[in-house]
């Protein structure tokens, strides 16, 4: 591929789900972010009673937004999200208590939105199958199908969609993990991805199903974020769409530092940051982009779009 070009143009194809499939490469597609969980990092505790997730993801999906990908525990910096039930890290949220906050959420969307695509922010076989019966059409794995060795069969069998993201260890080693140069953190995301991939073909799963995250922020030290980005065009290599998740990340709060008196941006004041990050996302081959704030997200994306056209 040719790296002096910063600009790669994405590949038009379908991206099969459950019941449907929807077109990707052509423009980008609005991932919105229903986060039902006490904790998230970005929203944490706004959206835990159903009433108030269902309103949310509705006005997600009037703003515009493709589709909705929706979470029920937490996978921030320090979670203990991808333990193992019954050993000393057992995950914070059991699959019971997930699947009571998520389904009435899942159910109460479909029943306001019946023809919303909805993805599930899960790596539990159990709470995949339960949403999945309950009309999900995707399953969002951020460990890439290495934390619950049933989830690939589970998506396998339903004939989901499936996005596999790169995760770096796990939650609670996040911290500690040793900064990496560009090239070999690149490896590790393309090996780690690649891996993933050739799990879920052992599966079953049909590669038109699968769509690809780097997972940015996921194990990945601040400025190694920005290292990956700039090469992200270099994972399109491994034949599937990329997804990127870069709304409101703790690395662009750091980049931001030195305009809030040398300390990392708040949350709240990632936003514009988020849009340039997103735009370079999709110039450098993202067909999806995850987002909280969907209606800017579609006015960036709409200009990036034109971009990639013009060239």
């Amino acid at each position: 591929m040719d790296r002096s070009n910063p600009i790669c143009r994405r590949s038009i194809c379908n991206w099969q789900l459950r019941t449907r499939a929807l077109e990707l490469g052509r423009r980008t597609l609005i991932m919105g972010v229903v986060n039902i969980t006490p904790d998230s990092f970005s929203d944490g505790g706004f959206f835990l009673a159903p009433e108030t997730a269902i309103g949310h993801a509705v006005q997600l999906l009037d703003e515009g937004a493709d589709l909705l990908d929706l979470g029920a525990e937490s996978s921030r910096p320090g979670s203990r999200a991808g333990g193992v039930p019954g050993s000393e890290s057992t995950p914070a949220v059991s699959a019971e208590e997930e699947q009571a906050r998520l389904l009435p959420v899942l159910e109460g969307i479909l029943t306001a939105r019946p023809n919303a695509v909805l993805s599930i922010d899960t790596y539990k076989a159990a709470t995949a199958r339960a949403a999945l019966a309950a009309g999900a059409e995707i399953m969002n794995d951020v460990s890439g199908f290495t934390w619950d060795p049933e989830l690939p069969a589970v998506c396998a069998e339903s004939r989901c969609g499936v996005i596999l993201m790169h995760t770096r260890g796990r939650p609670e080693e996040w911290r500690t993990q040793p900064q990496l140069p560009a090239d070999a953190l690149l490896a590790t995301v393309r090996n780690g991805l690649a891996a993933s991939l050739a799990t879920a073909t052992h599966a079953g799963i049909a590669s038109e199903a699968i769509a690809l995250d780097p997972g940015y922020g996921f194990g990945k030290r601040f400025n190694e974020n920005f290292s990956l980005l700039a090469r992200q065009q270099e994972l399109l290599a491994l034949g599937r769409p990329l997804l990127t998740g870069l709304s409101r990340k703790s690395f662009l709060g750091h980049a931001l530092a030195p305009l809030y008196a040398g300390q990392p941006a708040p949350v709240d004041a990632r936003e514009t940051a988020s849009i340039a990050a997103l735009v370079a996302a999709i110039l450098l081959g993202a067909s999806i982009v995850r987002v909280h704030n969907v209606r800017p997200a579609i006015e960036a994306a709409r200009i990036a779009d034109a971009i990639l056209a013009a060239t």
